[in-house]
């Protein structure tokens, strides 16, 4: 019999472990301490796997089927929905890492030690200022030259002619530096 929202609220943890199955190898994994966790067992290259969907009630009833249908699908065309969500987990680790602000923290934490405490703060200041917040969460290799405009145009805009021309040569150096590393 399929889950309920009502029943799903309605459990209390036991002095064992429990599993409730909704269908199509989704069920809801009630540990002792109380938490409700979603979980779905399947078989791939005739192994047995398990895949994680997260908790209830942040992961919803529906929320949980949708994630089944999905890996359903992905078991249909033959990927492996564990494989895929870990490959899409380092996908996103690798792009936060390889992000413009992380690499303009690393150089700015590098090449900016042989320079004076107050340059050095300027720098920063101008990273935190005009660079992050336009750019910094951004993919180094995915910026583009409008990405980089974006930053500096509205500083030639106001008449920062100077501030637009450092925080220009700040980003072109954070550049060279992605390279060489």
């Amino acid at each position: 019999m399929p889950l309920t929202d009502t029943h799903i609220r309605s459990l209390k943890p036991d002095s064992k472990p429990r599993k409730y199955f909704d269908g199509g190898g989704l069920f809801l994994y009630v540990p002792t301490s109380g938490s409700k966790l979603w979980r779905m067992a399947y078989r791939f290259d005739g192994k047995s796997k398990l895949l994680s969907f997260g908790e209830y009630p942040t992961v919803s009833l529906r929320d949980a089927r949708e994630r089944r249908e999905d890996a359903r699908r992905l078991l249909v065309k033959g990927v492996d929905p564990s494989e895929q969500k870990r490959e899409a987990k380092q996908a996103r680790i690798t792009a936060e890492r390889e992000s413009f602000q992380n690499i303009a923290r690393e150089w700015h934490e590098t090449r900016m030690a042989e320079f004076s405490e107050k340059h050095q703060g300027t720098v920063m200041y101008r990273l935190e200022t005009y660079i992050f917040p336009a750019i910094g969460k951004t993919h180094i290799a995915k910026l583009e030259t409008r990405d980089i405009m974006d930053v500096v145009k509205p500083l030639e805009q106001r008449g920062n002619h100077e501030t637009s021309r450092r925080v220009l040569q700040i980003i072109s150096q954070v550049f060279r530096y992605a390279v060489i590393t």
